[in-house]
């Protein structure tokens, strides 16, 4: 019983800091172009010649 005051407490600190981080990804714009990247790569650059 006593290690649920330990692992309690831990559950919620690691929930939260989840939570710290997808907030910081929604301000810094993480999630505006979600469709660039994948026209990237089909496109046909030839940068090794």
């Amino acid at each position: 019983m006593n290690i649920l005051v330990f692992l309690i407490p831990i559950a919620l600190a690691l929930g939260l800091a989840g939570l710290c981080a997808f907030l910081w990804s929604l301000r810094t714009g993480q999630y505006e172009d979600l469709d660039g990247a994948a026209v990237r790569v089909l496109q046909d650059d030839d940068l090794a010649s």
